[in-house]
């Protein structure tokens, strides 16, 4: 993802829910409906998410330095990160407590029709940012499914959108749903079953973008295709074999690649440092995100086909 096209993303996402936050908060005002409310709490956080989303790709811009030599790229893992916790505590909490109150005190709603023509809107503009999301999202999934991008992609700000655009369509149908029931049965309610149905599904989306980002936080590798790939560029020329070979991604284009390989035992100084250099640029041509490379040259101890095939497969490994 480019820096402009994850940009253009977010700025969709963010000029969509503050829209729909002020158009939800309005038809509260006027029907009552919990629904309502947590739909309008969830567009408001998603607002506010949006917003920090923004702030972690301008600090990630942070030049590196002496205390930081790796530079600050992880900063758009932390700030996704705290928009999934925010995501859980002022969504999913706030509608299941929401709804568990008015399913013990339910109340009649006003202007209900008010409600549904709100919801319709309300779904226009967010379509429009999910659709926006979706558009920015297609060349780096490439042939995987969404579900398979979610879970690999090392740009957090897309899966984050995507999850939250989704969650809020489908919170929106709820929403919708949960209106219409009240109107057509007169008992109140099943505004509160869809209060609590909405924040069940943002709890879900939370936890999952919650378990993505940590895993990103802390430090993760590429996938066992990209690992086969490196292990393939660097094997060649005088290059026999990779013994070792660790990665992790510093910042979602900047990842880190250390290995120890074996070369042809006669080799002098002078060809070594050739080779690695060789070695190096394969990589780089073949996955143009590997930025920092520290090859370590070795003997081959153990059989290369053995070797190669456990760092391929990952045992061991990331």
């Amino acid at each position: 993802m480019s820096a402009e096209g994850g940009t253009k993303a977010i700025l969709a996402a963010l000029g969509a829910n503050a829209g729909i936050a002020l158009v939800k908060f309005g038809g509260f005002v006027v029907t009552g409906s919990g629904s309502m409310l947590a739909e309008s709490v969830h567009s408001l956080a998603d607002t506010s998410n949006q917003g920090l989303l923004l702030v972690g790709r301008k600090a990630a811009q942070r030049e590196a330095n002496e205390r930081h030599p790796f530079g600050y790229g992880r900063n758009r893992y932390f700030y996704s990160f705290v928009v999934a916790l925010l995501l859980f505590t002022l969504g999913a909490v706030f509608a299941v407590y929401e709804g568990i109150e008015k399913i013990a005190a339910p109340e009649p709603l006003t202007s209900p029709l008010v409600a549904v023509v709100i919801l319709a809107l309300a779904a226009a503009m967010e379509g429009f940012s999910f659709r926006t999301a979706v558009r920015e999202s297609r060349e780096l999934r490439g042939q995987r499914s969404w579900w398979q991008f979610v879970r690999e992609a090392t740009n957090p700000e897309l899966p984050v959108v995507l999850l939250e655009d989704f969650a809020a369509l489908i919170g929106l149908l709820l929403a919708l749903v949960a209106v219409v029931l009240t109107l057509v049965t007169g008992d109140p309610i099943w505004d509160g079953v869809g209060t609590v149905c909405i924040g069940l599904l943002l709890g879900a989306i939370a936890v999952t973008l919650i378990v993505e980002m940590k895993s990103l936080l802390i430090g993760e590798g590429v996938t066992a295709r990209t690992r086969e790939r490196i292990v393939g560029e660097l094997v060649g020329g005088r290059v026999t074999a990779v013994i070792h070979i660790r990665t992790e991604y510093l910042a979602p284009e900047q990842l880190l690649v250390a290995a120890k390989i074996a070369l042809e035992p006669e080799l002098g100084v002078p060809a070594v440092a050739a080779e690695i250099d060789e070695a190096e640029a394969r990589v780089r041509a073949a996955v143009p995100e590997a930025h920092l490379i520290y090859l370590e040259p070795d003997l081959q101890r153990a059989a290369p086909q053995e070797s190669a095939v456990r760092d391929a497969d990952g045992s061991g490994v990331d």
